[in-house]
């Protein structure tokens, strides 16, 4: 600034706080000595950036986003084979499907959980409600799809005459409906006031599923679970009086019923094996339980979820020859062309 006189006045100019040459510091009010220092946090001494806590993530839920994303691409490999061959129209395969798109449903829904988890503000009631009421449809409509293939493979032995007059499509069709609406509604009870996110003392292993809720839920399982185990002993004692009966095939029969008998075992061991543990530790416990016990008890029931579409599905030939055709548009020779019927296992 210049003075009318010519002359230089220096004038000590007030300091810049966004100047980059100005250090500041925890200390008195350079305009006003005379004032209470002016305490405040600098910039030598205030973080360059806001710490964001970041949350652990379990080795478990790792380990349940994998599972769920393998059981996704098994699944969905089962439906695209199911919905783009034609002649897989049958009630079996309309139910192989059903099964199917549950299972799908479950990974997918064990991929948003952790998602939901991790990457999304998990405090928010709708997401955990929605999380929730995903993974119980889901995986509810999965047990009893299953029940209902054990039922038509007992009755298609059972009524081996008229089985084909009496199972048409459209009464499998509603039967799949049916499963599903009762599936849906189990999943929407958490949404509609059944669960326990304002009284965490009634949670269940499984929050915000109430205790009373998770109860009922493993003893239905539990029920389902002697159902099948009654109608696959049924269908042990049919295969065995048909192979009494063939006595020209006797030997040949009897080979294959045994090998029939060990796969119908072998199917109930694996469904038993991984929902039997989380169904009791859901009776037995709840929310003041180690949570670690919990992650023990619910990987392998989402197992089961992996090991169905290799059961019901990748081991039929039917389904095999469309696979084999979408790959390389060819069917090996080894490869059975006899049509599977419902009463194969």
């Amino acid at each position: 600034m210049s003075s009318s006189s010519g002359s230089s006045l220096n004038i000590s100019s007030p300091l810049d706080p966004f100047d980059s040459s100005t250090s500041w510091s925890l200390a008195e009010d350079p305009s006003n000595s005379s004032s209470e220092p002016l305490r405040t946090l600098t910039p030598d001494l205030q973080p360059a950036s806001t710490a964001v806590a970041v949350q652990e993530v379990s080795p478990w839920d790792i380990a349940l986003c994998i599972t769920g994303t393998l059981i996704s691409c098994e699944n969905a490999l089962v439906i695209a084979v199911l919905f783009y061959t034609p002649t897989l129209r049958a009630p079996m395969f309309i139910l192989i499907g059903s099964l199917a798109v549950a299972d799908l449903l479950a990974g997918l829904g064990l991929i948003l959980n952790f998602v939901f988890t991790y990457l999304v503000d998990s405090s928010v009631e709708f997401v955990t409600l929605m999380s929730v009421g995903l993974l119980i449809s889901a995986f509810s409509a999965s047990v009893l799809n299953i029940l209902a293939i054990t039922v038509d493979r007992y009755l298609s032995l059972y009524n081996a005459l008229t089985y084909h007059t009496e199972r048409t499509v459209t009464f499998t069709y509603v039967m799949v409906v049916f499963i599903w609406v009762s599936c849906l509604t189990l999943g929407l009870l958490p949404a509609l006031g059944w669960n326990c996110l304002k009284d965490e003392s009634k949670c269940s292993i499984c929050r915000p599923v109430t205790k009373n809720n998770a109860v009922a839920l493993a003893v239905t399982f539990l029920l389902v679970f002697a159902l099948m185990m009654q109608l696959y002993l049924q269908i042990c004692k049919i295969a065995f009086r048909h192979a009494q009966q063939i006595a020209v095939q006797h030997q040949f029969v009897a080979i294959s019923t045994t090998k029939g008998v060990s796969t119908l075992s072998a199917i109930l061991c694996a469904f038993g094996a991984c929902w039997l543990p989380f169904a009791m530790y859901s009776i037995v416990a709840d929310s003041s339980y180690p949570i670690i016990y919990t992650y023990a008890t619910v990987l392998p029931a989402t197992c089961c979820s992996v090991i169905n579409p290799i059961i019901y599905a990748f081991r039929n030939p039917d389904i095999q020859k469309s696979l084999w055709m979408a790959c390389c548009g060819c069917v090996p020779s080894n490869l059975s062309l006899r049509p599977r019927t419902s009463s194969d296992v």
